[in-house]
């Protein structure tokens, strides 16, 4: 029987072998299987795939668990014409599931934009999403999003994308999901434009087909143009604070071993400022959206990182600033006042003056330097920069500063000195596990005079937590975190737990339970 079974199997890899290779592609180069006709679908989701046969079983199955109903899913699998195993499990897949469409492309495209363009033609459901073959869905993130707009008619929501590294779990773009947000003015979500990649979200499929909204086919930043396109046509959305999606960046995942070099990610993030520039957006929008290229690639990106400090060949880096700096001239607004990070206003003028020496000093400040100086001024907060006046001071949104820790009745309060431009954003005081940051507490701050803070914690509450090590910080305009400077240690022994509250690196505070 065990070799009947073999048999059997066998005999199906060689039919699919030989069928894989007879394949007939149409005039776009591209051949679609078997479709089911005449089928509604809720949702039609679209996996690009190439050479994934060490990760695609597990994104298809997540989608057979969702608990919308795998019935309810139309599944595109489009794949770019893989060398390994990859097309054989698709076909496995289809075979046992009519609502899953395998499409093979002739060629590779060497982007995910032609098989997600590809995707989005042949689509039928009501909404559409994306899941890139090495992640999963959480088993109720369809019904989430489906659900959210169902109730909203908005054309486009967004939730929680978790994104999964060896040693930590964190959250991706969370300025987006850190709560529920039903049909709002999309342009009142200050860093809107932060995180365009497709993970955790959905958009409703006739609203991207009515608008033609495709990816341009190039090797990187086609996404970030997709959602530009996409969150500039919406007047409304809505935002989710439940997990949608897993995005897989454990370092065995094959799929990040090859990585496309800085400067060319720049040369396309600059076709990007171009083709915003060309859509002659209302000013107030045309600087969100370009703010994001010009402070997160511009700076952050391309100098704000080992790559640029370790290069022997940083002209070619500002050889990529300059044709950056030029898609400026015409603005009828100084670029530099949306920045969110202040000190960064800086590294434009050095830039500008052709103070590369100052530059490279101030990157290596900011990389390097665990402990930055800083001072108050009239209650603001202003890093003291290591260059040369007029730019010697940049201000802090918002510092944290410890004042006082004692045991009172069964309680630990911390006071707390509290500055910045954003003091009247406050939130919480955040308790956050450093390996897992959907694992945070939260306690609320009462103000005891002008610029002085305090927090009750329950000592009891704190011995229940897990062992492990935990971030402390200031929680302001909703998802900002502004850590807290310490400079003495406090051990506290409860009856169940030692409560070690130890000073950072970086001369912060952190929490260490035991």
């Amino acid at each position: 029987m065990n070799n009947d079974i073999i048999n059997s199997v066998r005999s199906f890899i060689h039919k699919d072998e030989v069928f894989l290779k007879g394949i007939r592609y149409n005039a776009d180069g591209y051949y679609v299987h078997k479709r089911k006709k005449n089928r509604s679908y809720k949702v039609s989701v679209i996996i690009p795939v190439y050479n994934a046969e060490n990760s695609i079983e597990k994104a298809i199955t997540s989608l057979i668990r969702q608990t919308i109903g795998f019935e309810n899913i139309e599944l595109i699998i489009v794949d770019d014409y893989s060398t390994d195993k990859s097309r054989q499990i698709i076909l496995e897949y289809a075979r046992k599931y009519d609502n899953i469409t395998p499409v093979f492309l002739e060629k590779n495209s060497g982007s995910p934009a032609k098989p997600r363009n590809i995707g989005i033609s042949l689509s039928e459901g009501k909404y559409l999403t994306f899941l890139d073959s090495d992640d999963w869905f959480h088993d109720d993130g369809i019904k989430s999003l489906y659900d959210l707009l169902e109730k909203t008619q908005d054309p486009y929501a967004v939730g929680k994308s978790i994104k999964l590294e060896d040693n930590v779990t964190s959250v991706a773009g969370e300025y987006a999901s850190w709560r529920t947000r039903e049909s709002i003015d999309p342009f009142t979500i200050p860093r809107l434009f932060y995180h365009l990649g497709p993970t955790g979200r959905m958009m409703r499929t006739n609203f991207i087909k009515e608008n033609q909204i495709a990816f341009p086919e190039m090797n990187f930043a086609e996404d970030k143009q997709f959602f530009v396109d996409v969150l500039t046509k919406c007047s409304t959305i809505s935002t989710s604070d439940r997990v949608i999606y897993f995005i897989n960046r454990y370092k065995e995942n094959i799929s990040l071993v090859s990585k496309t070099n800085p400067l060319e990610k720049f040369d396309a993030n600059l076709k990007v400022i171009k083709y915003i520039k060309s859509k002659k957006l209302p000013v107030n929008i045309e600087k969100m959206a370009l703010n994001r290229f010009y402070e997160i690639d511009g700076i952050t990106r391309l100098f704000d990182r080992g790559h640029f400090l370790k290069s022997k060949e940083k002209e070619k880096y500002y050889e990529k600033f300059q044709k950056l700096i030029e898609t400026t001239s015409d603005l009828p607004y100084d670029f530099t006042d949306s920045f969110f990070h202040s000190w960064h206003k800086s590294i434009v003028k050095l830039f500008e003056e052709k103070k590369y020496d100052e530059l490279i000093k101030l990157i290596e400040w900011s990389r390097n330097e665990n402990i930055k100086d800083y001072e108050i001024i009239n209650d603001r907060a202003y890093y003291i920069l290591p260059i040369s006046t007029p730019m010697e001071h940049r201000e802090i949104s918002l510092i944290a500063i410890h004042n006082s820790t004692k045991v009172y009745n069964d309680n630990l309060l911390i006071r707390m000195n509290i500055y910045g431009k954003q003091i009247n954003t406050l939130n919480c005081f955040t308790i956050r596990s450093r390996s897992n940051h959907l694992n945070e507490f939260e306690y609320p701050l009462v103000e005891v005079d002008s610029n002085t803070y305090e927090v009750t914690l329950p000592l009891k509450d704190l011995a229940e937590k897990d062992n492990g090590l935990f971030s402390i910080y200031i929680k302001y305009n909703g998802f900002e975190r502004a850590t807290i400077r310490m400079n003495a240690r406090r051990i506290i022994n409860s009856a169940e737990k030692k409560l070690d509250f130890y000073v950072t690196m970086a001369d912060n505070f952190g929490l260490n339970i035991k």
